[in-house]
């Protein structure tokens, strides 16, 4: 009878360990392209503004630990294909731990903010580095990255999810920051709301939506910025899939500076994971020596 009671321990505890599964990834992008702006030579760039994504490399990971309940990390580090250099920070791109389950998602770490994905969910280049929005207003005024950031994702109701982020005085030079953003999915359409404030400081607002139409899709923003990114204006484009190419061409004004930036951009898909792409950039308010105008052609793979 006792060696019945061990086996069926032992046979409990299998199970047990066999139910909390795990498992690491190791992923990255590797983007190189050839630029010309005004006033520099032509150049090699792998994680500039010029090109479509910055090259890097990281590792993620996910336990599921029974019940619907998952815990995940994700290091993220940037590297130069010019020169093989990683950034001063060795992991400055992702470095953050998470929880989640049926009621929602936990994270905390260095990590893309919530007014980071609530601009993408309508932004049509995919939030490449030379995106017309983040170059005139950045993403709802803030950069793409926020250091000691502890952020809630709600489960999504009906295609809604609301995440909310925060980062304590402390951690801050003693000015906390909250940032929340209000995304909204079904079907052809894609909206988000994003909100952001400083303690004591300006607060950053935008409103964004696409609309896929089938042969094209168009979207457009509202922006609202005080902080990092001060300006004050409207986004409009579209994107039209044919075949295998993608073409692109969006427009971001910044109405209290009268300074507009345009963006036609081309992609054509090698396979599911590599892609081709030109872009035709102009930045500025349209008079030189203000406006800059800059052109690329370049490969991505993803890993």
């Amino acid at each position: 009878m006792f060696k019945n009671i061990t086996l069926a321990a032992v046979a409990t505890a299998a199970c047990g360990i066999s139910a909390a599964q795990s498992s690491v990834t190791l992923y990255g992008v590797a983007d190189a392209s050839l630029a010309k702006t005004t006033g520099q030579s032509t150049r090699m760039s792998s994680s500039s503004t010029l090109n479509n994504g910055t090259s890097r490399w990281g590792v993620r990971g996910v336990e599921d630990l029974g019940g619907g309940l998952k815990a995940g990390f994700n290091f993220e580090a940037q590297v130069g294909l010019t020169n093989g250099a990683a950034a001063s920070n060795m992991f400055s791109r992702a470095a953050h731990m998470s929880l989640a389950g049926a009621w929602g998602g936990v994270k905390a770490g260095r990590s893309l903010t919530p007014s980071w994905y609530g601009t993408s969910a309508w932004e049509l280049t995919g939030s490449a580095n030379y995106a017309v929005v983040s170059s005139q207003f950045g993403y709802g005024g803030l950069n793409s990255r926020q250091n000691a950031e502890v952020s809630y994702t709600t489960p999504p109701w009906g295609g809604l999810s609301v995440t909310g982020g925060h980062v304590f005085a402390a951690d801050n030079g003693s000015v906390g920051k909250k940032d929340l953003n209000v995304i909204y999915r079904s079907g052809p359409l894609s909206a988000a709301f994003v909100y952001n404030k400083l303690e004591n400081k300006g607060k950053n607002l935008s409103l964004g939506a696409a609309y896929h139409f089938g042969a094209f899709k168009l979207a457009g923003s509202l922006q609202d910025a005080t902080g990092a990114h001060l300006g004050k204006g409207f986004t409009v484009g579209a994107s039209a899939p044919l075949g295998k190419l993608t073409l692109t061409l969006d427009a971001a004004r910044d109405t209290q500076k009268k300074d507009t930036d345009v963006l036609l951009e081309a992609k054509y898909a090698l396979s599911k994971r590599t892609l081709l792409y030109g872009v035709l950039l102009h930045n500025g308010a349209g008079k030189a020596p203000e406006s800059v105008k800059s052109a690329a052609v370049g490969v991505r793979h993803n890993f």
